[in-house]
């Protein structure tokens, strides 16, 4: 039984793929583009639940513009090219991240395909575009803030907060091009998701790949910290949760 539901996945390594072609790093965005409807389908087709895919960095703004551009127009030809398979599969799509950059038209080709696929009830596809993770917990602590003020915030409620919390904690981190980092992405939701390192980058990277890992994957152990038993596993909010109003009674008394 698969185990894992929610993938991530940092898309590294165009520019370097490219660069050792002798081509401009902008070719290697194109190529990797095409894999990206690839990794999607395959996704769906093997009952991932949702699939997070890491597009563009918050720091990614001060790349030339040259290359932003080309970013830009692969996104809005993606939305265009696959609104049809999308709806047709019956996948929700969203954006996660800064899009005041984007051009006006691309930002609206974006929100309306939220729109669309809103109540679509199959995998959940995120791109992370002008994002960082500690952006959206810095955003989601001051939203508690705004609405509760005087309250001291607990897990749940920065779970709450977040971007969408409703695509839950991730149970698999993938990265290509061969770096061992996790650059600043969901940085919240990977507490306890298994990592997995790919030496080959992103435009090499296919469908096989993806199912071969997340069954590599699914046969580790994962115990979240603690000795499985035959009790239900509590997450590792609710232990904190329990420790401190554990503390505030035995202050009291």
């Amino acid at each position: 039984m698969n185990k894992i539901k929610h993938v991530a996945i940092i898309m590294d390594g165009n520019g370097r793929w490219a660069q050792e072609r002798r081509h401009p790093r902008v070719w290697g965005h194109v190529r990797g583009s095409n894999v990206v409807s690839q990794i999607v389908e395959k996704a769906d087709d093997i009952g991932i639940e949702a699939l997070t895919l890491y597009a563009f960095s918050s720091e990614n703004w001060s790349r030339p513009s040259s290359e932003l551009t080309v970013l830009f127009k692969l996104l809005k030809k993606f939305i265009i090219k696959e609104t049809n398979r999308i709806m047709r599969n019956n996948i929700r799509f969203r954006i996660i991240g800064d899009l005041s950059g984007l051009p006006i038209g691309t930002v609206e080709l974006v929100r309306n395909l939220e729109l669309k696929t809103q109540n679509n009830t199959g995998l959940k596809l995120t791109f992370a575009f002008g994002y960082g993770g500690r952006n959206e917990i810095v955003s989601a602590v001051n939203n508690f803030i705004k609405n509760n003020p005087c309250k001291e915030i607990s897990c749940d409620d920065l779970n709450s907060n977040l971007y969408l919390p409703d695509t839950g904690d991730v149970d698999l981190l993938i990265r290509t091009g061969g770096d061992k980092r996790v650059s600043n992405f969901l940085l919240w939701q990977i507490a306890y998701s298994e990592l997995f390192f790919v030496d080959k980058k992103w435009p090499e990277f296919d469908g096989r790949m993806l199912e071969e890992i997340i069954n590599i994957v699914s046969k580790r152990e994962r115990r979240f910290g603690f000795i499985e038993s035959t009790d239900k596993l509590e997450t590792a909010c609710q232990i904190a949760e329990k420790n401190k109003t554990a503390a505030i009674s035995s202050t009291l008394s």
